[in-house]
C-alpha cells in the first residue's frame, strides 16, 4: 500500500489553504488597525486643506486592438495574408509616484498622483505556413494551426510619465476604517523619443490619454494612513503608428489604445 504523506494532502489543497488565508488576512486588516492603535487614531491629516504622500504600485497592462476591414475579408490580397490572429497579452509592470490631496469636504477631495511606470507590452501574432524566419518560430502549445504555422511574440518597452487627476470620494469613517472611489483623467508620454521607438515591431505614438476609475480603502494607524486601491485605466488616443510597423502587420491593424489594472499601496 502506498504511504500517505502528510505534504501530498496539503498539496491537494493548496488552493484552499490559500484563499482561506488571503481572506482572513484581508478581513484581519481593520481589526488590526483598530486593535494595535485604538479606535481614534488621528493620523492622515485629515482635516488639513493639503495633505501629501508616496505610494508603489503593481499593473498588468495590455492592449486593445481592432482589425482593419480588409484584414476581416477573406478574399483580400495584402501583406498580411500570411497573418492569421493578432492577440495582445498581459504583462506585469511597476510603477511608484506620489500623491498630493486637496480637499474640499470630509468626503471629498482632488487627488493628484504623478508617477513614472514601467511598461512592457506583448502581442503574439499567429502566422500561416508561409516562410518565416525559423529562429523566431515558437511551439504554439495548444493553438491550431494548420501546416507548419508558428507563433512569434513581439513586445517593447516604454517608461511613461503619468499625471493622473482625479476625484476622490469617501464614506463616513467608522472606527479606523473608511471606503473609497476615485474616478477621472490622466495625460502620460513617453520617456524615449519617436525615433528611437520606430525600431519597435509594432509601433506606438508617444502621448495618451485615458480615463482611470478605482475603489481602495483606508486604514488609520498611529503616525501614518495606509490605502490599498485597485485602478482600472483604459487609453482613448489611438497609439498605432502604422507607417512604421513590420509591413504584414501594417495594414491589418486600425488602432490600438492601452489598458491597464493596477494595484496601489498608498501611505499618506
Amino acid at each position: 500500500m502506498q504511504t500517505t504523506y502528510i505534504w501530498n494532502k496539503l498539496n491537494l489543497r493548496r488552493n484552499k489553504v490559500i484563499l482561506s488565508g488571503l481572506a482572513f488576512f484581508l478581513a484581519a486588516i481593520p481589526t488590526f488597525g483598530q486593535g494595535m492603535f485604538g479606535l481614534t487614531s488621528s493620523s492622515g491629516s485629515d482635516n488639513k486643506t493639503l495633505s501629501y504622500g508616496f505610494f508603489l504600485a503593481a499593473h498588468n497592462s495590455t492592449l486593445q486592438l481592432k482589425y482593419t476591414d480588409a484584414f476581416l475579408n477573406p478574399t483580400s490580397t495584402n501583406d498580411f495574408s500570411n497573418v492569421r490572429s493578432i492577440q495582445p497579452k498581459f504583462s506585469p509592470g511597476f510603477s511608484l509616484g506620489f500623491i498630493g490631496i486637496l480637499r474640499f469636504h470630509d468626503q471629498v477631495s482632488l487627488m493628484f498622483s504623478p508617477k513614472v511606470g514601467f511598461y512592457e507590452y506583448k502581442t503574439e501574432v499567429i502566422y500561416f505556413n508561409e516562410s518565416l524566419d525559423p529562429g523566431l518560430i515558437q511551439t504554439p502549445g495548444d493553438a491550431e494551426i494548420s501546416g507548419e504555422g508558428g507563433i512569434v511574440e513581439y513586445s517593447s518597452e516604454a517608461t511613461m510619465v503619468e499625471l493622473p487627476l482625479l476625484f476622490k470620494y469617501r464614506s463616513v469613517r467608522f472606527n479606523n476604517t473608511r471606503m473609497y472611489w476615485v474616478g477621472g483623467a490622466s495625460y502620460q508620454f513617453r520617456t524615449k523619443g519617436q525615433d528611437e521607438a520606430n525600431v519597435d515591431d509594432i509601433v506606438m505614438t508617444g502621448q495618451d490619454v485615458s480615463i482611470e476609475a478605482g475603489m481602495g480603502f483606508e486604514i488609520y494607524f498611529k503616525y501614518f494612513k495606509f490605502a490599498p486601491e485597485i485602478r482600472f485605466s483604459h487609453g482613448l488616443m489611438n497609439a498605432y503608428q502604422a507607417e512604421n510597423s513590420l509591413p504584414e502587420l501594417r495594414d491589418a491593424i486600425s488602432s490600438i489604445k492601452r489598458n491597464s489594472i493596477t494595484l496601489y499601496l498608498n501611505f499618506q
